[in-house]
């Protein structure tokens, strides 16, 4: 009998039974915020039915909420619309007795952010929230997946969900990465060669000396974009950075039933004899910074390449639509990517909006400017606490010097759907995970970036190999 992967250790863990075509799966941690959780709670109230584990369930408003002004709570939301979810999630909280970090709270943040930094988000656990990215949280060895606001109401009343067991991936890297590559090149790098179906009906489980060599924050970068490559769910195998990172966090075990834990969790790898239903392998060595050009992750280049040509055998991709694509980001075929000149510079979001992207990102601004072309640059740290840090280190005066706007927490222009976009055909350097048409503002242009990549680009005003 072969071994199990660490993915189909989760799942038997938490297996609980057979309905129609799909397994019911227990599921431990819920996390919500001010998008998914209204309508599911106002179909809760509905059908006269509550939350069935409250304990289970942690709130954080940080979608379409303002990144000025933080202090002012609710009063610092300009659009009506975001004023009643925020203040619904805030009501429903109190209501069921909810866990919640409201926009005053010190602590609050990115979900996907503010979970791990809490020990909300532990290891052998199923999570779930209704966000896209949640896959983020297997970073720590547990199975998380988004769902659909439909779900987030069905596990709100019976602490189960629907699911399709998925496939085995496994993506495996190998090697030293080259200075000034980071996680977020990793990942873009492998999402370019495998396409951005690639993952579709499978889980991933990222291995290899290269994603063992990363930190816990470099991990939940890879496993944040695993979405990008078409699977719901992303994991690195539990060891002693886990362990490290996990001890002592605010909702982590104590005391005794650390011990007992930690025993359970030393389970949390991939036996050696696990079959996987297919598998990847790459180079550290191959991986350059990287830039996306077009409008899905998969249409990312190295900062030494050019834009394509259209061609029928890019990557799949018609030569009509490689065409659309470039008209929609005003390209032209082969021109450099060290040429691409920028309106706009981001960094923040659940991909890179923690200390370690931060630090990374100050390390290109000290003693510098950002370019005159650049109309403006923000960085948004991923939680309140991450913010705090970046000020005792005396980070937010190197952002600040260079000329970078020092915002509070929240998903900021990641999305838009709140005060930070981008306006028609301005184009920037984004460290979030999406570059879809209209991602950050009505048919704005967004490239995929590092953080150090993004703060170089801003000084440089154009895209620069820095590594140099």
């Amino acid at each position: 009998m072969s071994g199990k992967t660490l993915y189909d250790k989760i799942w038997d863990r938490h297996f609980i039974g057979e309905v129609e075509d799909y397994a019911l799966i227990y599921i431990d941690r819920h996390l919500i915020h001010e998008i998914t959780s209204p309508q599911a709670m106002e179909g809760l109230e509905i059908a006269g039915r509550s939350p069935w584990r409250p304990d289970s369930v942690f709130a954080v408003p940080d979608h379409n909420i303002s990144t000025r002004n933080r202090h002012l709570g609710v009063s610092s939301l300009t659009d009506p619309q975001s004023v009643i979810q925020v203040k619904t999630l805030e009501e429903n909280c109190n209501k069921h007795n909810i866990f919640q970090l409201t926009l005053t709270d010190h602590r609050q943040g990115i979900v996907h952010v503010v979970g791990p930094e809490q020990g909300v988000s532990l290891p052998g656990m199923t999570l779930v929230c209704g966000d896209s990215h949640t896959g983020t949280h297997g970073a720590l060895a547990c199975m998380s997946l988004g769902i659909g606001t439909s779900e987030v109401e069905h596990v709100l009343a019976t602490q189960c969900l629907k699911q399709k067991k998925f496939k085995n991936m496994k993506i495996e890297v190998n090697g030293d990465l080259a200075k000034g590559v980071t996680a977020k090149d990793l990942i873009l790098y492998v999402i370019g060669k495998t396409g951005t179906a690639a993952g579709t009906g499978y889980a991933i489980e990222f291995c290899g000396s290269t994603i063992r060599n990363l930190s816990i924050e470099g991990r939940m970068t890879v496993c944040n974009m695993a979405i990008e490559a078409g699977a719901r769910v992303g994991m690195v195998a539990f060891d002693e950075k886990t362990e490290a990172y996990v001890e002592g966090r605010p909702f982590a075990p104590k005391g005794e039933m650390w011990e007992k834990a930690i025993q359970s969790w030393r389970q949390l790898f991939s036996d050696e004899d696990a079959e996987f239903d297919k598998s990847y392998a790459f180079n550290a060595e191959d991986i350059k910074p990287q830039v996306s050009w077009g409008t899905s992750p998969a249409m990312t280049l190295s900062i030494d390449d050019s834009i394509p040509y259209a061609d029928e055998n890019y990557k799949g991709i018609s030569a009509t639509e490689i065409g659309k694509m470039l008209d929609y980001m005003g390209l032209r075929p082969g021109q450099s990517i060290k040429s691409i000149k920028l309106d706009k510079i981001f960094i923040g979001s659940c991909t890179n909006g923690r200390i370690e992207d931060l630090r990374l990102a100050a390390s290109q601004l000290i003693n510098k400017k950002i370019a005159c072309n650049i109309k403006q640059a923000i960085v948004v740290p991923g939680s309140g606490l991450v913010k705090a840090q970046a000020e005792q280190e005396g980070l937010n005066k190197i952002f600040i010097d260079a000329g970078f706007e020092w915002r509070d927490p929240g998903c900021s222009m990641c999305v838009a759907i709140n005060n930070d976009r981008l306006s028609p055909e301005e184009r920037c350097a984004s460290t979030s995970n999406r570059n879809f048409e209209g991602r950050q503002g009505l048919r704005g242009r967004t490239h995929l970036v590092s953080p150090a990549m993004a703060a170089a680009a801003a000084v440089a005003g154009h895209f620069v190999d820095f590594t140099q």
